[in-house]
């Protein structure tokens, strides 16, 4: 089997599981952010009185982080009502940041885990070596009710990425090249795994964007194999690594070396090789609608926006803070910066990373989705355009339906606030 198979398989309990069928599986962890509140009601109409299991689910309120609307405040407040009555021990409130982060700094996600959430971005949580997908409300509320699911084992597509980055080149770069060639309904309902020299040299935190975005072209999973990197992250957060790699290896999912390092059968494999790579833009209004930065360089850009689960961390902020450090935002721009987690903050302010953006004249908000499903804290009015780093460029996704998202990481962002334009980041950083 591949490694989607094998944790489909321990899910459903089952020596071995093939494509296309239907498991009935059992969860490990159940991710919800402020619909909460939705799948709560759904949960009470179903006449169960508590959850499963107080401990495997998990909660936080992210999207409209502080209440933008009294409807927000009144959600949030029966939330957290909710919580209290049933008992959760791991709620995060407005104060700790963005789900997809959150749950990974915090060790909810293990090695091999089946791992929910009410978040099409949850399979960000691959990039741990977990199978992890978005559900809905009501299959949230079944879940909390019975710790299972039924799942249907997706066929997988495997990724070959070798090489090295070229210099102001990112992971962002490479998952935009990706969806633009296979489209944004390319792997629906497909499982994704992500094997090569590049994948293995990537810290988490640059793996992160690859798992979070392939949601974009359809698929239902991630995954990139538990390795040194994955064993880093664990022993960086102060979390149980040792447990982890035992984890890891007893569940198939351990990459010990570079040779042989897939097994199993596959619908369809890719080969991409980054040496030449450049930095990629997804244009409006679809994802998949990528180009250089080279073919959209001088378009002209109101607001600017780095944070977000895709590229909020201490290393998206480090490569936005060396462009913008001794600088000033341009004067017609409004440039956001938003760290992914209170964790990430915290951090940015010790390596005086917001020191920078504020110098600049940046303007650094708290913890958050906020802008990225416009839901507040940088609503884009009608003919605007935002240069964004975040996973999304519907029309309408950021405020007004007459105005433009494009997509691109940190670094293009950075250079492009500064420019007042879309700009190629490496004249930055040369």
């Amino acid at each position: 089997m591949n490694i989607t198979e094998k944790i489909m398989a321990r899910a459903a309990r089952k020596k071995e599981v093939v494509a296309g069928e239907i498991i009935n599986a059992k969860v490990d962890k159940a991710m919800s952010h402020d619909n909460a509140g939705l799948v709560s009601k759904i949960f009470k109409s179903i006449g169960v009185t508590s959850v499963w299991d107080k401990e495997k689910i998990v909660i936080m309120l992210d999207h409209r982080a502080p209440a933008n609307t009294i409807k927000t405040a009144e959600g949030h407040k029966s939330v957290r009502e909710f919580i209290k009555t049933q008992g959760i021990t791991n709620f995060y409130d407005i104060k700790e940041g963005i789900c997809h982060q959150v749950m990974p700094e915090k060790g909810h996600v293990f090695p091999g885990e089946l791992v929910v959430g009410t978040d099409s971005h949850t399979t960000t949580y691959g990039a741990l070596a977990a199978f992890s997908t978005g559900i809905g409300a009501t299959e949230m509320a079944a879940v909390w009710a019975t710790g299972e699911l039924w799942l249907k084992v997706p066929e997988v597509f495997k990724f070959e990425i070798n090489g090295t980055l070229p210099a102001g080149v990112y992971s962002k770069d490479l998952i935009l090249k990706i969806i633009g060639d296979v489209g944004a309904d390319g792997a629906t309902y497909k499982g994704c795994e992500f094997f090569g020299e590049t994948i293995a040299s990537l810290t988490l935190s640059e793996r992160m964007p690859i798992t979070n975005m392939s949601m974009e072209m359809g698929a239902k999973s991630a995954l990139i194999p538990f390795d040194q990197q994955t064993e880093r992250f664990y022993k960086e957060k102060g979390l149980d690594f040792k447990k982890a790699r035992k984890m890891a290896q007893k569940r198939g999912v351990l990459k010990e070396k570079a040779e042989n390092e897939s097994e199993g059968t596959y619908e369809k494999s890719f080969k991409y090789n980054v040496e030449n790579l450049e930095p990629q833009v997804a244009c409006p209004h679809t994802v998949d609608n990528v180009k250089t930065v080279g073919k959209v360089e001088g378009i002209e850009i109101q607001q600017a926006l780095i944070g977000s689960c895709t590229n909020g961390r201490v290393d998206d902020l480090e490569v936005a803070a060396r462009i913008l450090k001794g600088k000033v935002v341009h004067p017609e721009v409004r440039l956001l910066v938003i760290p992914a987690s209170r964790e990430v903050y915290l951090e940015a302010l010790k390596k005086g990373l917001i020191s920078t953006f504020l110098k600049a004249k940046a303007v650094v908000l708290n913890p958050g989705c906020g802008p990225c499903l416009g839901a507040h804290q940088g609503i884009l009015a009608k003919g605007e355009r935002c240069l964004a780093t975040t996973n999304r460029n519907f029309r309408g996704r950021m405020g007004s339906t007459e105005a433009e998202v494009y997509l691109a990481s940190p670094a293009t962002v950075a250079a492009s606030a500064l420019t007042g334009r879309i700009t190629d980041p490496r004249e930055y950083l040369s």
